[in-house]
């Protein structure tokens, strides 16, 4: 099996792509790593505020003409990037798993997941619409009509670097504005691939601008340029306040998808083996880099054991190697990122948390070079347990037993967050309940994650603001104007 580099070929150093140039800056480089083996895959620039301001300033000068085009020449344009994407699907995906670490399989997903962004946001081009609203004065006429806000900062998550960037720079693009993109530190390479294509398929100068660097540096600054009109954002919490306190004095429009703490409930009339296959699924895909993903279970006691019995016989048949040779799980994507799930593990378990599956950091044999871990089951008998609170983003997941359908709500509200929930259960009066029950933006009912396109992907609480995906999504990305026609 041939290494990520060997499969990509001699990466060598990126740069920077702004106002329709690939260029240094006069700026230093940094390192990207790859998580299986610690190689360095490639050197990109390590972006300044000048650059940020080089970028805005670019898509600012950009906007009028941009704008002023018919939506359709827009999204015909977002097409070519679609496609584009789509005949490069190979080398995209190996970049993914070269610098983000995921099997190549769920690579291969995530480029088709950004082809399909990249063409739903170019279908909505003649379905920017406005409204004729009835006046209380005689010869008058109300209209309101949607614009684009003109420059967006787009800031991207390591964990599905591509498939992000794709998610917003469509709709963003395919209603008029123009972008200056800062993709994570750790997962550059991805946002510099979409800029080559963008390149290549005849984007004008200025209308999708790439940066590297880092978040409080680079991102910083994107954030707070005066000429900046709207933030959109996947990450931690952390951070999304962070651009909450920087965006303030300027009233920006923020638009945050941050971090999740995802129960899983699972039901004494629920079907165990799709339950124990769905939550498997949704804790352990992308070594559980997910911000849906299952992050605490609720068990009814009922089938407890049962569930617990079969779900961690899974976990303990889940592969973990070489993403490129398509295991199950590929590394964590960075060593700081396995001290962090290592810590709450040692601190749960501190606190009394019993161990089901012993997994947690791996670092003998084939596993000396590389960010890896195995799966963890644990159980619980307490709510405020560290790992039923915080969220963990990794191959961990706890398990507490419940009394009842009421019993497990009040629990699984008992979060700061509300991004994703998980409900199994054969009730249709529970599934009918559910949606005005958990205070979460996405439910997954008998069913593993997964959000489609064409639906609306929020979260409630610390968990953002705004959204993605579909018309709701879309319409984000568009501001509203009205103006009172009188003729009289």
């Amino acid at each position: 099996m041939r290494s990520a580099e060997e499969k990509l070929g001699q990466i060598g150093r990126h740069q920077m792509y702004i106002d329709g140039r690939f260029a240094d800056f006069d700026s230093a480089d940094t390192a990207v790593e790859n998580p299986a083996n610690e190689l360095i895959l490639a050197h990109v620039p390590d972006g300044k505020a000048e650059h940020a301001d080089l970028a805005v300033d670019a898509a600012s000068r950009a906007f009028g003409n941009w704008s002023t085009r018919p939506a359709i020449e827009r999204g015909q344009l977002v097409f070519k990037l679609a496609d584009a994407m789509q005949e490069d699907t190979e080398r995209l995906a190996a970049l993914v798993t070269a610098e983000q670490g995921k099997p190549i399989s769920q690579s291969r997903g995530e480029v088709g997941a950004a082809v399909t962004f990249l063409r739903h946001a170019a279908e909505e081009a003649r379905r920017i619409t406005g409204d004729i609203v009835s006046s209380d004065n005689r010869a008058e006429e109300i209209q309101i009509r949607r614009h684009p806000y003109g420059v967006v900062v787009v800031l991207t998550a390591w964990n599905y670097p591509l498939a992000l960037a794709a998610r917003k720079i469509g709709p963003a693009l395919v209603a008029g504005n123009t972008i200056a993109l800062l993709g994570h530190e750790i997962t550059p390479l991805s946002g510099l691939a979409v800029a080559g294509l963008a390149d290549k398929v005849g984007f004008p100068p200025g209308v999708l601008n790439v940066l590297t660097g880092k978040g409080p540096v680079v991102g910083q600054r994107l954030v707070e340029h005066p000429d900046t009109a709207l933030i959109t954002m996947t990450g931690s919490t952390r951070a999304g306040k962070e651009i909450f306190r920087t965006a303030a004095d300027g009233i920006k429009v923020i638009r945050l998808e941050l971090g999740g703490k995802a129960p899983f409930i699972v039901m004494e009339d629920a079907d165990v083996d799709a339950a124990v296959a769905a939550g498997i699924a949704a804790r352990f895909t992308n070594c559980g880099q997910i911000c849906t993903c299952n992050e605490r279970m609720y068990l009814h006691h009922a089938i407890a054991d049962q569930f617990l019995e079969k779900f961690v016989s899974a976990a303990k048949a889940l592969t973990i190697g070489d993403p490129l040779a398509d295991h199950d799980m590929g590394p964590k994507v960075s060593r700081a990122e396995v001290s962090k799930v290592s810590e709450i593990i040692d601190r749960s378990i501190s606190e009394g948390a019993e161990v089901h599956l012993a997994g947690g950091r791996l670092t003998d044999g084939r596993y000396q070079k590389g960010h890896w871990m195995s799966p963890t089951v644990l159980e619980v008998a307490d709510n405020s347990n560290a790992v039923m609170q915080e969220e963990t983003f990794g191959p961990v997941v706890s398990a507490l037993r419940v009394d009842d359908f009421d019993h497990a709500i009040s629990l699984a509200n008992d979060t700061a967050f509300g991004l994703s929930a998980y409900l199994f259960t054969s009730s249709h009066k529970r599934l009918m309940e559910a949606p005005t029950r958990l205070d979460f933006g996405e439910l997954y009912l008998n069913r593993t994650n997964g959000e489609a396109v064409q639906g609306f992907h929020t979260g409630w609480g610390l968990s953002g603001v705004g959204g993605e995906d579909g018309t709701y999504g879309f319409d984000g990305y568009l501001r509203k104007q009205t103006t009172y026609m009188n003729w009289a």
